[in-house]
C-alpha cells in the first residue's frame, strides 16, 4: 500500500514538473539554449626544438667545442631531411668554486666555462619531425637534450568560423525540439554567445572555461559551443 502511495506521488510530482515546463515554455517570448558541435583534425605543422652544451677549462677550448658539436647537429638535420633549423645565440656561463684560505677568508675561482645552444624546427612535414631520434648525437658525445615536440593546427581560425555555425544550427535545433514540447514554434535568431572553443587531445573529454589549446597532441578534438536565443511564435 505504501509503495503504491509513493509511485502515485512521483507520478504526480512528474507530471507537475512537466506541465510547468511546458507552461514556461507556451507563455514565455524567447528560448535561450546551448549548441556544440566537435571536429577531429591532425596537426598540419610540427615545432621540434633541442639544445646542446659543452664544458671546458678555457673559454677558447669551450668555444671550439661548442662549434664542432655544432656542425655535427646541423649534419644530423641534413641527414635527417630536416632543411630549415634555427640556431640561437651561444649561452656562456662562468664555472666557479669556492675556496678557503688559510687565514679563513673565502672567495670563488673561475674553474671552467659551459657553453650551451639551442635550435628550433618548424616544418609542415609533421611525421618527420615526430620521427627524429638523437641518439646517433648522444653516440658523437654531443650532450642533447629535445624538448617535447609542438603539434598545431594552423586551420584552427577558419575551422572556428565554421563551427561556430554549425554549433548554432544545433543550437537551433535543440530549440526547436523543446518548443514544439509546448506548442510553440522558434521565430528569428535574437542572440547568440560563443562558448567553449578549445583544442583537446583526440576522444579526451575535459572542458576548460578559458578553453584549452593542445599542443601535444597529433590528432585532435575541436569542440565549440554557442549559447542562442530565439523568438517564440
Amino acid at each position: 500500500m505504501l509503495a503504491g502511495l509513493f509511485l502515485a506521488a512521483g507520478l504526480v510530482c512528474s507530471a507537475m514538473l512537466g506541465t510547468s515546463a511546458w507552461v514556461k515554455i507556451k507563455n514565455s517570448q524567447f528560448i535561450t539554449v546551448k549548441g556544440s558541435v566537435q571536429k577531429n583534425i591532425e596537426s598540419d605543422l610540427a615545432i621540434w626544438s633541442g639544445s646542446f652544451q659543452v664544458e671546458a677549462v678555457t673559454l677558447l677550448e669551450a668555444q671550439h667545442k661548442i662549434k664542432d658539436n655544432h656542425a655535427l647537429v646541423a649534419k644530423f638535420l641534413s641527414d635527417a631531411g630536416v632543411a630549415k633549423f634555427t640556431f640561437a645565440p651561444i649561452s656562456i656561463e662562468e664555472l666557479k668554486a669556492t675556496q678557503k684560505s688559510a687565514d679563513g677568508f673565502v672567495s670563488q675561482r673561475t674553474t671552467g666555462y659551459r657553453l650551451s645552444q639551442s635550435l628550433s624546427v618548424e616544418s609542415a612535414d609533421v611525421d618527420r619531425l615526430d620521427k627524429l631520434d638523437t641518439t646517433a648525437l648522444v653516440e658523437q658525445g654531443v650532450i642533447f637534450t629535445v624538448a617535447p615536440p609542438q603539434f598545431i593546427y594552423t586551420k584552427a581560425g577558419e575551422t572556428k568560423i565554421e563551427m561556430l555555425a554549425e554549433a548554432t544550427k544545433d543550437a537551433r535545433a535543440r530549440a526547436e525540439q523543446i518548443a514544439s514540447q509546448g506548442g510553440r514554434v522558434i521565430s528569428q535568431l535574437q542572440s547568440a554567445d560563443q562558448g567553449i572553443f578549445q583544442i583537446t587531445p583526440k576522444h579526451e573529454v575535459r572542458a576548460s572555461w578559458g578553453g584549452e589549446n593542445d599542443t601535444a597532441s597529433r590528432k585532435k578534438t575541436i569542440t565549440a559551443v554557442v549559447t542562442a536565443t530565439f523568438l517564440l511564435k
